[in-house]
């Protein structure tokens, strides 16, 4: 892969690669909202949890989070806290920060954090979670050409989930928020998590493609030296393709059979 680019600004998400430009040797997909059809979860889980502490401290003069526009910019794809902080921060809200141990509440950022967490857990037991159904042959097709992939995620919930999905057994590799907090690894917009990832299929940054759905993630892999980076948007009339590019992204793709067939072409 060469390493010029264009601006992503001008970048034409239906544009394939250029001729005689090698695809990526291996590819980085984030989990929530990319191979997981988990994002609306976690989005509902962040509201229940963020509406109740704006009420206990914002009172009427603050309105409801915004599970659409506020969740993309400031909570999806980070860890827990740094997605409360984020939002409160732009709210003008300040709390302690208190300690990870802190019960689900509002009186600290850590049991705000701790009360989305219980909402989401309770979601996924009514609810469940399932692949999209383009997952699993997009990765077969890649690991029938040697193309190895791994999944990404801050959430520790991550590596069950997959497994039960039945995408283990597709991905080469799976980084999670265990696989964080053992190693001391920063959340995105850091890029520490793709970088594990990279190393783990021993691909370098810039021959490897990171497929995400979130602002903060395209950000990781644009500060990582990532060689190709493309925003996945699955939302039905493509709201959030532009933010994607703004941020980064090189293409814009609804699926991961279109990132397939447009990156690797024949060869996927």
């Amino acid at each position: 892969m060469t390493s010029s680019r264009p601006h992503p600004a001008q970048s034409d998400p239906a544009d394939e690669r250029s001729p005689g430009s090698p695809p990526p040797r291996a590819l980085v997909l984030d989990t929530d909202g990319v191979l997981l059809d988990s994002a609306r979860l976690h989005a509902a889980a962040w509201k229940t949890a963020l509406d109740a502490c704006l009420e206990a401290v914002g009172g009427e003069r603050q309105p409801p989070f915004d599970a659409e526009d506020e969740y993309r910019r400031l909570v999806d794809g980070r860890p827990r806290y740094d997605g409360a902080a984020a939002f409160l921060s732009a709210r003008g809200l300040r709390i302690p920060a208190g300690t990870p141990r802190d019960p689900p509440g509002h009186a600290t950022i850590w049991s705000v954090a701790a009360r989305k967490e219980r909402a989401f857990v309770g979601l996924l037991r009514t609810e469940g979670v399932t692949a999209f159904a383009d997952v699993l042959p997009a990765l077969t097709a890649l690991r029938t050409v040697g193309v190895p992939c791994a999944a990404v995620s801050a959430s520790r919930h991550a590596r069950a989930l997959i497994r039960a999905a039945g995408l283990a057994g597709v991905l080469t590799v799976i980084v999670d928020g265990e696989d964080a907090a053992g190693l001391g690894l920063a959340g995105k917009p850091d890029p520490a998590l793709f970088l594990r990832a990279a190393g783990l299929l021993d691909s370098r940054p810039q021959e490897t493609a990171v497929a995400e759905d979130a602002l903060a993630g395209v950000e990781a892999a644009r500060r990582g030296g990532f060689g190709l980076v493309v925003g996945v948007d699955r939302t039905p009339l493509r709201r959030t393709a532009a933010l994607l590019r703004e941020q980064g992204a090189d293409r814009v793709v609804p699926d991961l059979t279109t990132l397939v067939r447009s990156v690797w072409g024949d060869h996927g």
